[in-house]
């Protein structure tokens, strides 16, 4: 008993000394403020940071990112001193968009993204930026576009390539997606491939080439949830209940932590009025996630 009292009071002793030391360092003011929830509280030990010589510009735009969604104001103004400590950061012009996104500050979102790309040429994140942007305004048009640019100044990045590609898709441009997806040949497992040329064939009512594609998909990579999940969405499409099911109870099998697979077969067997078995796939779900709950029932309402 006294072993745990003396560890205890050690780890006591660890969070509270700090608080009665003198609080000149960055770090310590960083870590406090971290470990604090309310905004006025961090106003309080991140604010003094501005004039703090001993601060980076990393420490200043860790302080301006706790303080992005709570006062963006006083966020943006730690960035703007970040940025004249270190003129040449990207991460301080992304962050100083975001802050000036939260603000309603257009021409300053769009300055600091032109400025990003200029000290980064090869650098696709202030486009990425850009379109996630665009794309949480509903301007679609103008996030693929800056896919566009984004794919132009890093081609080879699979990542950037699948996003272009499937923006492409639901724009209804199925051979321009196509086309981005061809050229990621060899950079992206072949399994993943045909599955996002799939889903391009897919949103085009083309289910029938979408199944060959995703059974071609399983049948490389085998363990692939996506592949599954998607052929059995296809599957439903084409009337074949069925066989939608047993994909769908294959993808859940080989991912029991997420819930898409049987949310989604609870969806199709409420569409398909096989309430009986929606209600027993929706009690499974509950069952395993109960801290769920609520988001499973949106998904899947029972009528």
């Amino acid at each position: 008993m006294r072993g745990v009292l003396w560890v205890s009071a050690i780890a006591l002793a660890i969070h509270v000394i700090p608080l009665f030391l003198p609080r000149n360092m960055p770090e310590q003011e960083l870590a406090i403020a971290q470990a604090t929830e309310d905004t006025p509280s961090r106003l309080r030990f991140l604010v003094p940071l501005k004039t703090n010589d001993k601060a980076t510009a990393q420490d200043l735009r860790t302080a301006a990112e706790l303080l992005r969604e709570g006062a963006p104001a006083e966020a943006h103004d730690l960035a703007l001193e970040a940025e004249r400590r270190d003129p040449t950061s990207v991460e301080t012009q992304l962050l100083l968009a975001r802050i000036c996104d939260l603000e309603h500050m257009g021409r300053c979102v769009e300055q600091s993204l032109s400025k990003a790309a200029r000290l980064a040429p090869h650098d696709a994140r202030a486009e990425l930026l850009r379109a996630d942007l665009s794309e949480e305004k509903g301007d679609l048009e103008g996030a693929t576009q800056a896919l566009a640019r984004a794919h132009e100044r890093v081609p080879g990045d699979a990542r950037v390539g699948v996003r272009y590609g499937r923006m492409l898709s639901r724009l209804g441009k199925p051979d321009e997606a196509l086309k981005v997806f061809d050229a990621l040949e060899g950079r992206l497992p072949q399994a993943r491939l045909l599955v996002e040329r799939s889903q391009v064939l897919t949103r085009e009512g083309r289910s029938r080439e979408a199944v060959k594609l995703l059974q071609q998909a399983v049948q490389a990579d085998p363990k692939l949830t996506e592949g599954h999940l998607q052929l059995g969405l296809a599957w439903f499409q084409l009337g074949n209940a069925d066989a939608a099911e047993e994909a769908l109870r294959r993808a859940d099998r080989l991912d029991v932590s997420d819930t898409r697979p049987l949310a989604t077969l609870c969806t199709l067997q409420v569409r398909a009025g096989k309430i009986e078995g929606a209600r027993q796939t929706r009690t499974d779900l509950e069952r395993r996630f109960p801290q769920r709950m609520d988001a499973i029932r949106e998904l899947c309402r029972l009528p």
